[in-house]
Order: C-alpha cells, then sequence, then structure tokens
C-alpha cells in the first residue's frame, strides 16, 4: 500500500505538506507546481486514489479519520486513568461529528503486524498516542500517518498534550514534609523500556527529599512496575523485612497507593496516625477509601478533549510548529495525610 511518506519522498517535501495538499488547503504557502506534482505521484503511485479524488473535491472539515494507540494492554482499559482520558477523547470528537476508528494497545510480538493493518485499513488521517509505546512501532506510526498527537509523551518532535509529573510528585512529597514527615517512601514504576529512578514521578520525590535534606531509605524505594498486585505485596514485604518503617508514603498513581493502604493496615498502622499514604491522579475510587486519599488530580478528561482539539487544529493545518500544551494539576488533601478532615 502506498504511504504519504512515499509520496513526500519522490515530490521531495515533507509528510506534512503532502498531508495538507491532500485536505485540500489552499491557504498554505505550497506552490500549485508542488501540489500538482504531489497529486500527479499520489496517482501515480495509487495512494488512496477513490478517497483523494473526493477530497480533492470535496474537502471536509469533520470528515477525519482518527486512531488511538494506548499503552496500556487491553485487559487493563477498564484502569480508570485511562479510561477517562479515553472518555475525554472520544467526547470531544463526537462533539466534533466523528469518532474513533480504533483504539489498540501492544502487548506482544506480532501486534505491531496488526496495528499496521489497522492503520492501513482505516486510511487515518491523525492518531492520538497515550503514553509511550514501543519505539519500532511509535517510529513507523510516525512515517505513516499524516498527523501524530501524544498524550503524556516525552517528544518535542511532535504536538504533546501533558500534566507536570515531576512538578506534581514533588509538591506532594514537599506537602508531607512541611507537615513534619521524614521517612518517606517512595512506590512506583518505570517507564517503558525505561530505568524506575528516571520516571519523572520519582525524580519530583527525588528533588524534595535532596532539597529538604533528607535521606532517602532504599529500602523504602520500591518498584512495583505498575502493578496493582504488587505494590500490595512489596509493600506488605517491607513491613515485614525491615524493622524501620516509614512515616509517610508518596505513590507514583492512586491504585498504587491503595494497595499500600491495605498492607499498612492489616499491618497494624492507623492512617494517619501511624503512616500517612499519598497517591496522583485523583481517581473516582480515592475519595472513597478508609480514609480517604489524598492525590494528585490529574485533568484526565480534559488531557483527552485538549489532545483531540489540538489534533483538529493539526488536520486543518492551522499550526505549524509542535505545540506542547502543559494543562494545570491540583492537589487534594485528604485524611489519609493528616491534612484535612474531608
Amino acid at each position: 500500500m502506498a504511504r504519504l511518506k512515499d509520496i513526500a519522498d519522490q515530490v521531495g517535501v515533507s509528510i506534512s505538506t503532502v498531508s495538507r495538499v491532500m485536505k485540500n488547503d489552499a491557504n498554505r504557502s505550497v506552490s500549485d507546481e508542488t501540489r500538482r506534482k504531489i497529486w500527479e505521484t499520489a496517482e501515480k503511485i495509487g495512494y488512496n486514489s477513490q478517497r483523494a479524488a473526493k477530497a480533492k473535491k470535496n474537502p471536509s472539515k469533520h470528515g477525519y479519520r482518527v486512531g488511538c494507540v494506548v499503552a496500556m494492554p487491553q485487559n487493563k482499559y477498564n484502569n480508570p486513568y485511562f479510561s477517562i482520558i479515553l472518555e475525554g477523547i472520544e467526547k470531544e470528537l463526537a462533539a466534533s461529528g466523528m469518532r474513533l476508528e480504533f483504539v489498540y494497545s501492544l502487548e506482544k510480538q506480532g501486534d505491531l503486524q496488526q496495528l499496521q493493518a489497522l492503520v492501513k485499513e482505516h486510511r487515518l488521517d491523525g492518531l492520538l498516542i497515550v503514553e509511550r509505546i514501543e519505539q519500532e512501532a511509535y517510529q513507523w506510526l510516525k512515517e505513516n500517518v499524516g498527523i501524530i498527537v501524544g498524550i503524556d509523551l516525552a517528544d518535542k518532535t511532535i504536538p504533546v498534550v501533558s500534566y507536570d509529573r515531576a512538578a506534581a510528585a514533588k509538591e506532594a512529597v514537599q506537602y508531607l514534609i512541611a507537615q513534619g514527615y521524614r521517612r518517606i517512601a517512595y512506590i512506583g514504576g518505570a517507564e517503558l523500556d525505561g530505568h524506575f529512578r528516571s520516571e519523572k514521578r520519582f525524580l519530583g520525590y527525588l528533588s524534595a527529599m535532596q532539597e529538604a535534606g533528607l535521606p532517602i531509605d532504599e529500602d523504602w524505594v520500591i518498584d512495583v512496575k505498575w502493578d496493582v498486585s504488587l505494590s500490595y505485596e512489596l509493600t506488605k514485604q517491607a513491613f515485614e523485612r525491615n524493622s524501620h518503617t516509614p512515616t509517610a508514603i508518596f505513590a507514583a498513581s492512586d491504585m498504587m497507593a491503595i494497595a499500600a493502604m491495605r498492607a499498612a493496615t492489616e499491618w497494624g498502622l492507623r492512617i494517619p496516625e501511624d503512616i500517612a499514604i499519598f497517591g496522583v491522579d485523583n481517581i473516582e475510587i480515592s475519595e472513597f477509601t478508609s480514609p480517604p486519599l489524598s492525590t494528585i488530580h490529574v485533568p484526565k478528561l480534559e488531557m483527552g478533549m485538549f489532545a483531540v482539539k489540538l489534533l483538529l487544529d493539526y488536520l486543518d493545518n492551522r499550526y505549524d510548529i509542535p505545540v506542547n500544551l502543559t494543562i494545570p494539576y491540583k492537589m487534594l488533601l485528604r485524611r489519609s495525610s493528616g491534612g484535612s478532615s474531608e
């Protein structure tokens, strides 16, 4: 199947320029000669000829085909963090008269081939990628989809919507320190193919502890690989193995924090009298734990909605440079950190 990249290579222009011409945008500085060459090359190599001809005659602002790739296995789509982002994506697309062509994740070897088939079958105009995915797949998508917008991706070459993970974690830990907690544990995981200690929320925790001149107890820096069961088991084992216990736990997600709360309670600790616990995400259930969980409210729904808005802006050729849109987070203090009667 012919690709936008094939046309771009033959004509000697960028993929985005080819995409703009295919959208029949007459307001951009693309010469008539270049436009002619792009259409001729598309017809010559058989790129999506029927749809291209239709677009050439009847361009439609709301006729884009949009897909989504999520950095989570299919059986974890009920994860309350990702599901709210997807809700925001679908809500904003529906408001623009569109829908997601597909939602896909890369779980195992062979999934890339299935994803490639989906992209070709649906002839995507744009793609949303939620968090970091496997590099080979990511590179292929960048070469074969006209416009990509990332959610929480660290790539300066594409538009990205995110929140400041490091700053959020640092603010939460600084709050715990200001409340008088000194022995603060950390529970979290690594980014895809990354190191546990290079993940942004850990770096925020580390920065807050170092600036306060507080030691970090390596026995209480726990990589739970974003697994709820592992969060419970490893926290439980840490209580059993160590004679010294932390006075607070900062967990890089609410799911990890809730599992740690169970381990602490089973060990006979009272929250927050004996140990404070702080999470990140503000998933719905965090308000109903016992006690209610202090957390960082991550604007999940808004991130999904703004990602779609940004994608449509690029599909309509409103921007030439990759915009990085940072959505503000908010700290919510509840009883688990001793800072609220909520």
